[in-house]
């Protein structure tokens, strides 16, 4: 069986974003307009920029689906960037005859810019910013929507809503349901608070007046795992260390949590653990779920929570001091067109990584060339290990 994997390819202002999926079971059926539906997910959220207002993203797929249904082969996802139309002398693949591009040369504090032109070579600060943007996510998205379909197909929902923008909290809420999450695209800025929403929306246009941006946290919870993916075996088959590297490479993600981690840090032991019970109709169960669903680097049946922290984005529109790469002279950071916020943007991209994460470890645990080997697979572990 091939290995589940996937990878992208493109720039922020180029031709496209590319997406392959390699490792599906043939067999599986997908649903064009929930590919397309991800896709707009993504753009969601109070506090974006004019970028929104010229993408429309739908994905073309271009291989490994024939007639809805995956072959096993590689799926290949193509993305257009429709503001291409704008920068294709700029960013054209191929020297276009009688246009010499502007190059860049004002590093963003907090960007990839200045340490990637001093990694790679280059003189263009462009060359390391079109690849660093945040754009590269609507091809993990793409990706994660197919890893979606998979995981539906098992039985399982992974959702997310915002927990805080900048100061303002949302209220706590313990024993999520996925009912819950009906509706949560429709909040401006994808929280479960309404009291909350109203308030970080007014926070987002206080400060985008004062030229600032905004991070925050937000939570992505995944319902109906079944026990046992990753490992306790070896570092790098824990799933908790893959969830959080998966979550972590997202940029300006700078914090992973596993279920209440900060909580439970500040808490003696007797209050940090889910205490495990036995009956003879739910067999093995917990009352709390302080974990997040994972003990030992193993799912453990309880609904995965994994959290967040995201910082405001580097590009403000009142630019931070600077240094150009070519006078050293001080000089204001880059500013190009930009977001205030991308907490609710973030937190759907975080949902395709973590999608991503479980199809492989689904894949790896289960294997099957058609998707009807995998359901079989599951059902005959389920049966395993009930009778344990």
């Amino acid at each position: 069986m091939t290995a589940f994997r996937f990878t992208t390819a493109g720039e922020s202002h180029g031709p496209g974003l590319t997406a392959i999926v390699e490792g599906m079971p043939a067999g599986l059926e997908l649903d064009r307009e929930a590919l397309d539906r991800d896709m707009a997910r993504r753009q969601l959220g109070h506090g974006r920029g004019g970028r929104m207002r010229i993408e429309t993203d739908t994905v073309e797929v271009r291989s490994g689906v024939r007639h809805g249904r995956t072959l096993g082969s590689p799926i290949a996802l193509l993305v257009a960037n429709r503001d291409y139309a704008n920068w294709e002398d700029r960013m054209n693949p191929w020297p276009v005859e009688g246009f010499e591009p502007e190059e860049v040369h004002l590093p963003r504090p907090g960007h990839a810019d200045l340490v990637g032109s001093q990694k790679y070579g280059h003189s263009d600060i462009r060359n390391v910013l079109e690849r660093a943007s945040a754009r590269e996510t609507a091809a993990r998205v793409a990706a994660g929507s197919v890893a979606r379909g998979f995981l539906t197909a098992l039985g399982v929902e992974v959702h997310s809503h915002v927990t805080s923008i900048a100061s303002v909290a949302a209220e706590e809420r313990e024993d999520l349901t996925p009912a819950d999450f009906k509706g949560v695209d429709d909040d401006p800025v994808r929280t479960l608070d309404p009291e909350a929403s109203k308030a970080m929306v007014a926070e987002i246009n206080r400060l985008r007046k004062a030229n600032e941006s905004l991070g925050g946290t937000f939570e992505v919870i995944a319902f109906g795992l079944v026990p046992g993916l990753g490992s306790h075996i070896s570092w790098e088959d824990r799933l908790d260390g893959r969830l959080a590297q998966a979550v972590a490479s997202i940029q300006s993600i700078k914090g992973v949590s596993i279920g209440e981690a900060w909580d439970v840090a500040s808490r003696p032991g007797s209050e940090a653990h889910d205490e495990i019970f036995w009956s003879e109709a739910q067999g093995y169960f917990r009352e709390t779920n302080r974990a997040g669903g994972l003990e030992g680097g193993m799912t453990n049946g309880r609904p995965l929570s994994v959290r967040a922290a995201i910082k405001p984005i580097s590009t403000l529109t009142k630019p931070l001091r600077s240094v150009d790469t070519v006078t050293h002279q001080p000089a204001q950071a880059l500013r190009e067109r930009t977001d205030s916020t991308v907490v609710p943007a973030a937190a759907v991209v975080a949902e395709a990584m973590i999608c991503l994460t479980l199809a492989r470890a689904y894949r790896e645990k289960f294997g099957g060339d058609h998707i009807d080997d995998v359901r079989a697979a599951i059902d005959a572990y389920k049966a395993r290990i009930d009778a344990r």
